[in-house]
């Protein structure tokens, strides 16, 4: 009897599943959303989308595998997009179960002194006030106070030049090569990065269940001075459209990260520099309607 070697067994029946699948290899994987489902082995193709006409975008459907990316990664200003690899850092170091408020911390007059800014986007809070860990993330994310950024990156670093130090390796360690944090808030222009490596840190940061499920609340009553806050993403709950975060500045123009359910796992993706250089507003519009072309005809 002649012994047919191993590995020409396991060619044969890859083979067959293959075929079986409609020529498509399959591998378990655990998607954005926690959960175990289908993909493929390796990407099998790009996608077709409508992509912006400037600027750059990236998308993955992690039910097929399947990629796109559109414009030249060549870094650019983020704007407060910034703030879901800060908000991810604060996570990885200090974890919390759904349900979990987590550690109650103090305001400090900087954090105040911030909030009263007329140039940047900050959330009210006053010196002294005690905000558990999950509030200050919702004020993060939410209304992307810059000056809660500031106050996260001093409660878990010590100095915010030290948690940036964070931040790029938490960046490194997700083969973002070509980005560059140097601020937890994306108020500095010199935060630069690639639609393609932030794709990467949404695919990361939407696996933890406190971060989806904060990204995915429109408001939230944080009481006191604070008050009512709402989520500045206007596409949340449209096109079925579950997260992520916005970014605008001047020098980055419109940005937004975002996630989307699809009949088969989760639609990521992220649009980056959209008018750069006119005003924040416009730049936004134009990420937002890059975004619900891109969300409809991936959905499809």
């Amino acid at each position: 009897m002649t012994r047919v070697p191993a590995t020409v067994l396991w060619g044969t029946v890859t083979a067959l599943i293959v075929a079986a699948l409609g020529g498509r290899l399959v591998s378990a994987e655990t998607g954005p959303d926690g959960r175990h489902s289908e993909a493929p082995a390796s990407i099998t193709g790009q996608l077709s989308l409508p992509w912006p006409e400037s600027g750059q975008a990236s998308v993955l459907d992690t039910g097929s595998g399947r990629t796109g990316t559109s414009g030249e990664q060549t870094p650019v200003p983020i704007a407060s997009v910034t703030k879901v690899m800060t908000a991810h850092v604060i996570l990885t170091g200090h974890p919390l179960r759904e349900g979990e408020s987590g550690p109650l911390i103090t305001v400090d007059q900087q954090a105040q002194d911030e909030s009263a800014s007329l140039v940047e986007s900050t959330a009210r809070v006053e010196a002294g006030q005690r905000l558990s860990q999950r509030r200050l993330l919702e004020l993060l994310l939410l209304p992307s106070g810059n000056n809660i950024a500031r106050l996260l990156a001093r409660w878990d670093a010590g100095s915010e030049s030290a948690f940036v130090a964070k931040m790029n390796r938490a960046a490194a360690k997700l083969t973002m090569k070509r980005t560059s944090y140097t601020g937890p808030s994306g108020f500095e222009p010199t935060t630069t990065s690639t639609s393609g490596d932030q794709l990467k840190l949404a695919r990361e940061a939407m696996r933890d269940p406190v971060f989806r499920s904060i990204v995915a609340t429109r408001q939230v009553d944080a009481g006191g001075v604070t008050g009512t806050v709402t989520n500045t993403n206007k596409l949340l709950g449209t096109h079925g459209v579950i997260g992520i975060k916005t970014g605008s500045s001047t020098p980055a123009g419109g940005a937004l990260m975002w996630a989307a359910t699809a009949e088969r796992g989760t639609i990521l993706g992220v649009v980056l520099h959209q008018r750069p250089n006119t005003t924040p507003a416009e730049g936004l519009d134009a990420a937002y309607d890059a975004t619900e072309r891109l969300v409809t005809a991936a959905r499809r």
